[in-house]
């Protein structure tokens, strides 16, 4: 009886789903279409097995389950197909799929523990009927196929036992392979593959590629940091994403993959503060935008403070506020937390600054101190509406080199961000010119040339200033002739090195950390040691650590100032956000508590006494935390402090250094 029913059973659950890829495929297609790239799909295995797994890894009971269970169940359809399906039967096949089934087995229990008691990051609900349907499936194929090892030939062959398990394998078969194209939790699979081949960032999967992240400390991350926001056609007739078929096809594919795992919900700032975003809910409101229907199934953590069920959407619907309020939006502070830790590689910030953009460019409702922000930037390029003549004001005593008064170049531009406004990060950039004049280092400033870098109106959805920033910075740079560009914040650095590629401005660009090392390493400054010993913790800035790949070198910079660090439990690629980039401190979303509060309290957890800082957004947000809490300071300011003969080397005049790494470009 068996016999004749699963050759039945096998191929009609393929051509339902294959009924359902078909149908699942044209829910993505219904993005904007990019050139297919067909020969990606031939890179699958590959990234699949040797690139995505280093995500999954890093928890390593949860990998070998899913590789128990993933693998097991791709051995076991493949042999079924052969064996059951095409009648190819043998002891040795039979044998093979009985070994495949058992593995499988073995990773279902572990996934079946692990729902007993489910953690509160996981999805229930149909996740729960999955757990219970890959044992169904596992069991169901061993049963059936231990006549082919010659076992129970007889008992299987017919009667109530023949059409239980008939049912059991059903049931599995199901959820396996009709849910895979027909939204069921198994979907994950369908489009998580594909996803690989078609990601809309194919370097991440590359080792070799220029900007492949090396193994440093706290960077467990392989393949490139592709982090750079991808340029908005200004003249689209349509500027940003405002309903989900305005999304890339890839991102539509994307969004399907997720796993509903949590991961990105966990290590969310602006979740655990209690505001209204939880990035796994926001990629799952997508999948339904894209397939049609409301929220009201959805069976995790929703946004804090908005209840599940009330929103809706379909393809052509516009996404604020029927599936997504605004608020949700503009609660990310583009931290790449999220993205960092998705196994399944989606861009959660690129679809959130897609969607920014539309309410910034086409509506006009950015939030308030934004919009002031951004005004100011259109009137004065900077986001304080200062005049940019006084950007120097803090260094009238320094009399620092301008590069206007070098025509044959330097080796340093020193880029100095709107931080020269700032009183406190005014501190950071005196001491930073106090370690460059030790070093003898050959540098010049732009002055009131420069202007802001544009990462503000970014981020904030204002690609339209952003882009006009960026090209008239790109034209105050082409007068001069430099090496490399040295700047104190993170955010110019990456917007600088990263994102100015695209409209022509190819740099060298080196944060102060990286830098100072490097004078570190080649002795050109040298430092006291410690009077008393000091306990110091370092915080990663975002746009540093996690965007750029940078965790090694402030690291090496406080153990050449004689100091151990004490390093916080969120540290490294998995560093707390300090609240303050992506404009999130502009837009001011209430919610539970406040993210620089909460990082203090991963500072507290270590006992230091000082927080080593390496960014002026950081530093502003960290210092706003109410006292008594541990002092902050830039790496910059520490090494001066430290430096052998302060006096001399501050009252030194920079001069053309004889010894240059580079050439002027």
């Amino acid at each position: 009886m068996l016999q004749t029913l699963l050759p039945i059973l096998i191929f009609a659950a393929l051509a339902v789903g294959a009924a359902g890829a078909v149908r699942r495929t044209r829910l993505w297609r219904q993005g904007r279409r990019t050139p297919m790239r067909w020969h990606r799909l031939a890179l699958m295995p590959k990234r699949y097995l040797n690139d995505l797994h280093h995500v999954v890894a890093r928890d390593k009971a949860i990998a070998h389950t899913h590789v128990a269970t993933a693998g097991g169940y791709v051995a076991a359809m493949a042999l079924a197909l052969v064996v059951h399906g095409f009648g190819w039967r043998n002891p040795i096949l039979g044998g093979l799929l009985l070994a495949a089934s058992l593995v499988m087995f073995m990773g279902t229990i572990a996934v079946n523990l692990r729902r007993v008691n489910p953690p509160a990051k996981l999805s229930k609900g149909p996740w729960q009927r999955l757990s219970k349907s890959l044992i169904a499936y596992s069991v169901g194929m061993f049963l059936v196929s231990l006549p082919l090892v010659g076992v129970a030939p007889t008992v299987l062959g017919g009667g109530v036992l023949a059409i239980v398990l008939a049912a059991v394998l059903v049931w599995g078969l199901l959820e396996m392979v009709v849910g895979m194209g027909w939204g069921g939790p198994m979907k994950h699979a369908f489009a998580g593959s594909f996803h690989l081949a078609f990601h809309r960032r194919p370097e991440r999967f590359d080792d070799n590629h220029p900007d492949a992240s090396p193994k440093k400390t706290h960077d467990v991350h392989r393949g490139s940091r592709s982090t750079a926001l991808f340029p908005l056609d200004l003249t689209a007739k349509t500027l940003g994403v405002e309903k989900p078929a305005d999304f890339q096809w890839e991102q539509l594919l994307g969004f399907d993959a997720c796993v509903q795992c949590g991961r990105c919900q966990s290590v969310c700032p602006a979740y655990a503060a209690g505001q209204p975003l939880n990035p796994k809910k926001l990629i799952q409101d997508m999948v339904v935008g894209m397939a049609g229907g409301s929220d009201s199934r959805y069976a995790g953590s929703g946004y804090p403070g908005i209840e599940v069920g009330k929103h809706h959407g379909g393809p052509s619907d516009a996404i604020v506020p029927q599936l997504v309020e605004a608020q949700t939006l503009w609660a990310c502070t583009t931290c790449r937390a999220c993205v960092e830790e998705c196994p399944m590689m989606i861009e959660h910030v690129d679809a959130i600054v897609d969607m920014r953009r539309f309410i910034t460019l086409e509506r006009g409702e950015t939030p308030e101190k934004g919009a002031v922000a951004i005004d100011n930037l259109i009137a004065t390029d900077n986001p304080g509406g200062l005049d940019n003549a006084s950007r120097l004001d803090w260094a009238a005593d320094l009399e620092l080199p301008r590069i206007q008064d070098r025509p044959e170049g330097v080796d340093v531009l020193l880029w100095l961000g709107d931080g020269a406004f700032d009183m406190r990060n005014q501190r950071t950039l005196r001491s930073l010119v106090k370690i460059l004049r030790a070093g003898d280092v050959d540098f010049a400033v732009l002055g009131e040339e420069e202007r802001d870098s544009g990462d503000v109106a970014r981020r904030l959805g204002d690609e339209a200033t952003f882009q006009r920033l960026a090209e008239r910075n790109i034209a105050t740079l082409s007068h001069y002739r430099f090496a490399r560009i040295v700047t104190a914040d993170p955010h110019s650095f990456h917007v600088l090195g990263r994102e100015y590629g695209a409209f022509g401005g190819d740099y060298v660009v080196k944060h102060h950390s990286t830098f100072i090392a490097e004078l570190f390493d080649g002795g050109r400054i040298s430092v006291t040691a410690p009077a008393q010993a000091e306990s110091v913790t370092y915080h990663d800035p975002c746009y540093l650590g996690r965007y750029n790949g940078e965790f090694a070198a402030p690291r090496q910079v406080l153990a050449a100032l004689g100091l151990e660090v004490a390093e916080m439990e969120r540290s490294g690629y998995r560093s707390r956000c300090c609240g303050g980039g992506g404009g999130a401190a502009l837009s001011d979303v209430p919610g539970r508590a406040r993210i620089p509060d909460m990082r203090m309290e991963d500072v507290r957890e270590t006992g230091a006494t000082t927080v080593a800082v390496a960014c002026p957004q950081c530093t502003a947000m960290l210092e706003g935390v109410v006292e008594p809490r541990p002092r902050i300071r830039d790496l910059a300011e520490m090494v001066a402090d430290a430096l052998v003969e302060p006096t001399a080397a501050m009252n030194a005049t920079s001069a053309p250094s004889q010894s240059r790494e580079e050439e002027p470009a």
